[in-house]
């Protein structure tokens, strides 16, 4: 069974990368989460504003820039994913050196391009 991911910082908007990711990841059978700034919904997925009360997410895939992190940083370890993708453009070498000191682990990736290459479970 494959494993839940979170896309944060989803849009209705077809030109967004987090868009692109969800109907990416739906496409390659991976169970979709999506938060964003406003409810809205991409093909199935709802996109809900708050934050999941589950622990059953295995990756975040990052699509918030980073002068809007400080405020989501607490909520990403709360939720404890076992991996948090920095899409391009929300690279934050503090964001990243926290989440690895409470055992997350990070990548400096493009969740489309792991999709296409079959490297995304990796």
């Amino acid at each position: 069974m494959a494993l839940t991911t979170l896309v944060l910082g989803a849009s209705e908007n077809p030109e967004r990368y987090a868009y692109k990711a969800i109907m990416a990841l739906l496409r390659h059978g991976h169970p979709v989460s999506a938060v964003g700034n406003r409810m809205g919904s991409v093909g199935e997925i709802e996109i809900v504003t708050n934050w999941p009360k589950t622990n059953a997410i295995d990756t975040l895939t990052l699509y918030v820039g980073k002068k809007h992190q400080k405020e989501i940083v607490d909520k990403i370890i709360c939720l404890n994913p076992r991996r948090v993708i920095f899409n391009p453009g929300t690279e934050n070498a503090d964001l990243q050196n926290t989440l690895q000191q409470a055992g997350i682990e990070v990548e400096e990736a493009c969740t489309l391009v792991l999709l296409a290459t079959n490297q995304y479970e990796s």
